[in-house]
């Protein structure tokens, strides 16, 4: 009798070993999902804009001037544009309008006093190509909002300042290349 010993391979070892190739190749993009890309995520053609003062379509005012800043502030933050103050030096334009809506989402039971009320920003968005003349943008909305109590001396100017700047943000999303 031989007493040489021969190596037992389990049937899970071959089953894990082949699992793990099959993941490899798919994150090294070998027939893989082509989910991830390393392309730029915003348009390249573009590296100045000017952003026109947003309109306001509701009968409060001084809102219209905080998202228009919170926009400029994050255009210059989380992209590689820069904000110019002269449109005829600009790429780019970026316009809108803005309104805010109030509304109570809860109401005190027995003597129907509003507990908590909520402010909504709608922004309307339009962004021009001033080289081309195309619109990168035409007319896509963002809305978002806050919420507030007058019991925990909150106001709605509170709200729609939180509200402006949660818009502010999706505005400058949709800056961003469609995937």
């Amino acid at each position: 009798m031989n007493s040489i010993k021969q190596p037992i391979i389990h049937v899970s070892a071959i089953a894990s070993l082949a699992t793990a190739v099959v993941f490899l190749l798919n994150g090294c993009d070998i027939g893989g999902l082509d989910s991830y890309s390393n392309q730029w995520l915003h348009p390249e053609n573009i590296s100045t804009v000017y952003v026109e003062m947003f309109d306001s379509q509701s009968f409060r005012r001084r809102h219209e001037y905080d998202l228009t800043d919170a926009v400029c502030k994050r255009i210059e933050a989380q992209t590689p544009y820069k904000i110019v103050s002269d449109r005829d030096l600009a790429d780019s334009v970026l316009s809108g309008q803005l309104s805010i809506y109030a509304g109570v989402l809860a109401w005190e039971r027995y003597e129907g006093v509003p507990l908590e009320m909520e402010t909504t920003a709608v922004v309307s968005v339009s962004w021009k190509n001033l080289k081309t003349g195309d619109l990168m943008i035409n007319n896509e909305q963002v809305m978002a909002s806050a919420s507030y109590s007058e019991q925990l001396d909150q106001t709605f100017d509170y709200a729609a300042s939180m509200a402006v700047n949660r818009a502010a943000t999706r505005v400058v999303e949709l800056m961003e290349v469609p995937w």
